[in-house]
């Protein structure tokens, strides 16, 4: 027995490094988990908004964990179901409801999801193929059809962005310090988000338009630091008391939850949060 499981987990590393991806055999079970839930909740036939609320919640409790995409080396599908910051906690509920809604709900299915999903073009193509703002997040991925961005649609105004945080501190990414030709790359990508218009709800006015977010709905939060657009990402999740709140992962020393306060009154507290974009994910 033992040497059968010696074998299976040597078979197992080895796909692991033959499919070019980093994960575990714990983040497939994870996978296999969210799956079975939905087939015991039936949530294939359960709008998408809710069935990206139903697996957000069954995270609840998973650990933060900080900048788990950030390797060294060459660029790779980094998997980690086990620990999240705020983007990975939103894309893999994304990719793994996506899965479900589509009836392709093994491993491999989910992998490809968050590959399409996380990368420009839907390519891994060395570091700055991700996508790392996540305004252009927003971009790419409604020009794959996976997101619509309907702030304008529910009354949000016009925003432009103007980023260059990581062209300007490259030493805070290993790529970028290993590689500094990737920062001619990420400096171009900065200057055409800089160039687009996006639409927000200013936070003061997200009370008024609160009726309009969906459960399960993507919340992006807008910065007000310089070099930045993003501060934060969640997902929008409608309480007994009727009101939006956040299902995130907040922060370092804290795990997955749903914020105690309406959606409104969390970002009141917090001086450099300017609003949110909406973004409703596609039918797949």
């Amino acid at each position: 027995m033992k040497m059968f499981s010696k074998i299976f987990l040597l078979i197992f590393i080895t796909s692991c490094i033959l499919e070019a991806q980093i994960y575990t055999a714990a983040d497939s079970i994870v996978c296999c988990s969210k799956f079975k839930l939905a087939i015991n909740k039936n949530l294939k036939n359960e709008p998408l908004g809710d069935v990206i609320a139903a697996i957000g919640k069954s995270f609840i409790g998973t650990a933060y964990a900080g900048q788990t995409l950030e390797r060294e080396g060459t660029e790779t599908l980094v998997i980690n179901l086990s620990a999240f910051d705020c983007t990975t906690f939103l894309e893999n509920t994304l990719a793994i409801s996506r899965c479900i809604k589509e009836k392709k709900t093994s491993f491999k299915d989910f992998t490809g999801e968050l590959t399409k999903i996380r990368y420009r073009e839907g390519i891994i193509n060395e570091y700055p193929s991700r996508l790392h703002y996540f305004s252009d997040w927003i971009f790419d991925n409604e020009k794959k059809g996976i997101v619509q961005n309907i702030s304008k649609e529910i009354g949000g105004r016009p925003l432009k962005f103007y980023v260059d945080f990581m062209s300007k501190h490259p030493g805070n990414y290993p790529e970028l310090r290993n590689n500094p030709e990737f920062i001619k790359t990420i400096e171009k990508q900065e200057n055409e988000i800089s160039s687009r218009e996006y639409y927000f709800i200013s936070k003061k006015y997200i009370t008024e338009f609160e009726k309009k977010i969906h459960n399960g709905d993507l919340l992006a939060i807008t910065s007000g630091v310089k070099g930045l657009d993003i501060n934060h990402v969640g997902i929008a999740v409608r309480m007994e008391d009727g009101r939006i709140h956040l299902l995130n992962a907040p922060d370092k020393g804290s795990n997955v939850k749903i914020s105690e306060l309406p959606l409104s009154d969390y970002l009141a507290r917090i001086k450099k949060d300017t609003g949110i974009i909406v973004l409703r994910a596609s039918k797949p």
